[in-house]
């Protein structure tokens, strides 16, 4: 199975169709006066799929086992052919198509199970998803483009040339996976005034946004949220509460972080961990959703 683990639970929707086509009225007939000698086909045929909806990652090798929190099944019956439409929710961290395309393929093999004695030429075709919404695809083409960023590392032993950044560098390559141009890329001592130099400098020359990376432990030279909270126009504690969760779910040793989410005018500010695998878990817990935030505040200089 795919690595999944890095994904946040969203909620996931898929609807498929199957259609299972009898040879003579007199088999509907018997559907809708349920006359077949084997049952109600309808109704055992839907709890057929919601069984196979449930069981859908023991038969098929790669599907992760997940939690099913919604599954309906609705026929619509045009002359000699049987729509069956299966619908399943969950919020998970992957979506529901393949529970959705199992679910229906069950509920046409019961049909055509229960059917078989009263009707030779059943057929069953068209087995496919019409429609699948949930997760970070759905938001790609959602944001502006054309955002400029700049990443600053905040460390006295990387400015000093002791230490190689690998952290800012995890953060820039994130960023141009979301069409963001990393404009600037700059290395500083976790000094007060160096981090509130950049952050004015950049605000000012129409970035959009700034991400720092370190300075956010608790030792005393971690200075950076302390640095840049003076200077934000409003903090955004829900982006902070983001990472922090996102985070605790892999690690405990998260609450110990201190990242900082805020507003300088129309330029978004971040301060994330300074460790590599704490700023790109950070990026993942709200890339891309925090460019929505561009389509509220806008963008472009600010006085």
């Amino acid at each position: 199975m795919i690595d999944i683990t890095h994904k946040s639970s969203t909620l996931r929707k898929a609807t498929a169709c199957a259609i299972v086509r009898v040879s003579k009225q007199e088999t509907i007939d018997a559907i809708v006066n349920k006359t077949v000698p084997k049952g109600d086909v309808l109704e055992m045929a839907k709890t057929a799929g919601l069984f196979g909806v449930k069981k859908t990652a023991e038969m098929i090798p790669d599907c992760h086992p997940l939690p099913v929190e919604q599954t309906s099944v609705e026929y619509n019956i045009n002359g000699l052919e049987i729509e069956i439409f299966m619908h399943v929710s969950t919020i998970y961290k992957t979506g529901v198509e393949v529970e959705a395309m199992h679910g229906v393929s069950v509920v046409a093999l019961t049909m055509y199970d229960m059917l078989k004695p009263i009707d030779k030429e059943i057929e069953v075709s068209s087995i496919k998803l019409v429609q699948k919404k949930g997760g970070k695809s759905d938001f790609k083409d959602k944001f502006r483009h054309g955002l400029k960023a700049a990443v600053v590392v905040c460390s006295d032993t990387i400015s000093a040339g002791q230490k190689e950044d690998k952290a800012g560098l995890a953060i820039k390559e994130k960023l141009e996976g979301y069409n963001v141009e990393v404009d600037a890329y700059q290395v500083i001592p976790d000094e007060k005034e160096e981090i509130q130099n950049a952050a004015k400098w950049y605000a000012s020359d129409d970035y959009n946004l700034v991400i720092y990376t370190g300075g956010t432990g608790l030792s005393p030279r971690d200075v950076t949220p302390e640095s840049l909270e003076p200077l934000l126009d409003r903090r955004i504690p829900g982006m902070e509460e983001a990472i922090r969760s996102y985070g605790q779910q892999r690690t405990p040793y998260s609450m110990l972080s201190r990242s900082l989410v805020g507003v300088m005018g129309k330029t978004l500010v971040i301060a994330l961990p300074g460790s590599t695998n704490g700023a790109k878990e950070s990026m993942d817990a709200i890339f891309p959703a925090a460019l929505h935030i561009f389509k509220i505040i806008g963008g472009g200089r600010h006085d």
